[in-house]
């Protein structure tokens, strides 16, 4: 009777330790240049993104990232610690690397982090650039798609979604988000175009050189800015082989619009 008993506790507690959720919390760290493009060493040893269902019918749909079967928490002090993600995406084929959004209701965009795999641990790296611009409200973003593989985010990181890479985003100003409108990216998308006041501010990530060009009234109140620069300019490489836009030297020049993308 008693071995009896104590298989049926000993079932209970095996059920009650399967239905509870496995949760490990990680402080996030600044992003330091990290390759975030981890081969998995052992077999599945992967991130999955897990859907989570709303609790009511209003409700949105968000995320879970988990390893193996633990959930990953971030704590980003001052903030609370998030679990669940607005937004979940992963940046390299390999599913080691993550990019998530946590639902923070700062009145900004809310904040992104990269949840990686490094030697089969989980670390978190967040990807804030404290900002005073003083248009950072109209200006941070988010993420803005650059192609099918290429993202912007909040105009301060360039990722590619293949193999994890991430570039920081020269600023104008060091203490300034860009505070301008991504317009559109060089055909090798290393090259960003800016829309800053009447000027465009070029920047290519790889090299970090940069190029501000002033517009003329004509194109500023032409009503389609990217209209009249994609007839009116063209792409010129320099002998570091960053592109650059340039105006053209005659108006009867025909331009393939093919080398604008976006």
């Amino acid at each position: 009777m008693k071995t009896t008993a104590f298989a049926i506790l000993l079932s209970i507690s095996l059920f009650a330790c399967k239905q509870g959720k496995l949760e490990n919390t990680y402080v996030s760290k600044a992003y330091q240049n990290e390759d975030f493009n981890e081969f998995p060493k052992v077999k599945n040893e992967t991130l999955n993104i897990v859907n989570v269902e709303p609790a009511t019918p209003e409700g949105k749909e968000s995320f879970n990232v988990q390893f193996k079967d633990t959930t990953v928490a971030i704590q980003d002090n001052p903030k609370p610690v998030a679990n669940q993600f607005k937004q979940a995406r992963f940046i390299n084929t390999q599913k080691t690397a993550a990019l998530v959004q946590v639902e923070d209701g700062s009145g900004l965009v809310s904040p992104f982090y990269v949840v990686a795999l490094k030697d089969g641990k989980v670390s978190v790296t967040s990807l804030y650039k404290a900002s005073e611009g003083k248009s950072d409200r109209k200006y941070t973003k988010g993420i803005e798609e650059m192609s099918l593989s290429n993202i912007i985010v909040n105009n301060d990181f360039a990722i590619a979604l293949v193999n994890g890479k991430i570039y920081p985003i020269k600023r104008q100003t060091e203490n300034e988000r860009i505070q301008g409108d991504f317009l559109f990216n060089s055909s090798d998308k290393q090259t960003l175009v800016f829309l800053t006041g009447s000027s465009l501010y070029q920047v290519n990530y790889r090299t970090g050189e940069t190029a501000t060009l002033k517009l003329p009234a004509s194109v500023m109140q032409s009503g389609n800015v990217a209209n009249e620069i994609r007839k009116g300019y063209r792409w010129a490489t320099n002998a570091k082989g960053a592109s650059f836009l340039k105006q053209n030297p005659d108006d009867d020049r025909i331009v393939d619009i093919s080398e604008f993308k976006k």
